[in-house]
């Protein structure tokens, strides 16, 4: 079972920047790592969980949410142990829990923002963007 541990989160003012990072654990094998779907999701107070970035880490091709593209980066180390989410030039619409998500052995299927393709979350932290 992997496990997903994110840190990073905190409070900046509009127009700032942050780097969430998320350690991941417990891959069955190098395969599962290797081929997986990682990804970033957001859940805002009131709003249903958000997808804002993936990432393959066969090939480390990324996608990203129309609200964050230009914004936001998602990137990883090579042995995909450690996934990132640098923000900048943050909004408060951006304000929400973060949340990281893997999809272990995803190799020949697209990597989405469907919450159902994740299978390991980790518990998530917050992100506050003041006016």
């Amino acid at each position: 079972q992997v496990k997903l541990e994110e840190s990073g989160g905190g409070s900046v003012q509009a127009g700032g920047s942050l780097r969430l990072s998320c350690a991941a654990s417990g891959w069955l094998a190098s395969w599962y790592r290797n081929t997986a779907c990682m990804a970033w999701f957001r859940e805002a107070p009131g709003e249903g969980r958000e997808g804002v970035a993936v990432i393959y880490t066969g090939d480390k091709t990324t996608s990203y949410a129309d609200s964050v593209r230009g914004r936001f980066s998602i990137s990883q180390t090579n042995s995909a142990n450690t996934l990132y989410l640098s923000m900048v030039n943050l909004t408060p619409e951006d304000t929400a829990v973060y949340f990281c998500a893997a999809a272990p052995g995803s190799y020949g299927r697209a990597c989405t923002t469907d919450r159902s393709q994740y299978t390991a979350w980790g518990q998530g932290t917050q992100v506050t963007v003041s006016s």
